[in-house]
């Protein structure tokens, strides 16, 4: 049976939940006059928070669920543009990061162990979840990418768990980022989602200034969190966050991104757990 673990690294690599903007963004920036300004320079700012290059990224997706935890295995994985309405050039991007059929087995490996189940997809491509919010971090797209993706029934424990399952990988040279966004509700994104944003976004950051324990006990009951459900009529966007935390779980958290006027009224948040590389003081430390 062949050895499916990386090789250990001196580096115990932070976990990322990251706000990934709406559709492929990154690629008509010309046309937002600014609005995704403070978003980009956050991702832009994780290689230096990094220090070096991990060797591979882990990519859970808010884009992609199924009835067990599904891992992209590809060598050479395509394009999903799950999204519609946008110019004709963001339908012909091409974000050409290679896959690791290596590392989609390991993941596999560690899930199926902790007794979550994990099936490999050779086939899936990478959805806008993944290359528009990977594009501003690594725009040679040079780092391979698997992506990992929700499993039906939102559960958060079920997610924290699997994100516990995983954290070996952070001293195997892999970066785990959840993919989401803080805020998530398409039919009121703009001024009418303004005040939910703001109050489910204030009780986020209060959370990740508790300790361990209270953090999580907490996150799991997200749903009775002000304006929760008004900020997340579906928590496929959150859930993300719980697999981060999860390969963390014992970890600080730091702001890495956050505003107020997200298109014109929404509060946003990006998250860190664990240290990085090479912190900064415009990193907000949220760890009480």
């Amino acid at each position: 049976m062949p050895n499916l673990e990386y090789a250990m690294t001196e580096t115990l690599l932070a976990t990322y939940f990251l706000s990934h903007g709406g559709g492929p963004w990154p690629y008509m920036l010309d046309q937002y006059g600014g609005r995704y300004d403070k978003l980009q320079a956050s991702l832009q700012d994780i290689p230096r928070q990094l220090g070096a290059p991990p060797r591979a990224i882990l990519v859970v997706t808010a884009h992609w669920e199924g009835p067990q935890f599904l891992v992209s295995s590809g060598a050479q994985p395509g394009m999903i543009y799950d999204y519609s309405g946008f110019p004709a050039h963001t339908y012909e991007v091409q974000y050409p990061a290679p896959g690791e059929p290596a590392l989609a087995a390991r993941v596999k490996a560690l899930l199926d162990g902790a007794g979550q189940p994990a099936s490999l997809d050779d086939r899936r491509g990478f959805d806008h979840g993944t290359f528009s919010l990977l594009y501003p971090i690594y725009p040679q797209a040079g780092v391979p990418v698997v992506q990992l993706s929700l499993k039906h029934g939102y559960d958060a424990l079920t997610h924290v768990r699997a994100g516990r399952a995983l954290a070996p990988l952070r001293r195997e040279g892999v970066l785990i980022v959840g993919s989401g966004l803080s805020y998530h509700n398409l039919r009121q994104f703009g001024a009418g989602g303004g005040h939910a944003s703001h109050q489910f976004d204030a009780w986020l950051r209060q959370t990740m200034a508790l300790a361990p324990a209270e953090r999580l006990a907490q996150l799991l009951n997200w749903s009775e969190a002000p304006a929760a459900r008004q900020a997340h009529p579906y928590e496929d966007h959150l859930l993300p966050l719980m697999v981060a935390l999860g390969a963390a779980e014992q970890e600080a958290a730091a702001t890495v991104y956050h505003e107020d006027e997200f298109f014109g009224a929404l509060a946003v948040s990006s998250f860190r757990f664990g240290q990085a590389a090479a912190p900064d003081e415009a990193d907000e430390a949220v760890d009480g």
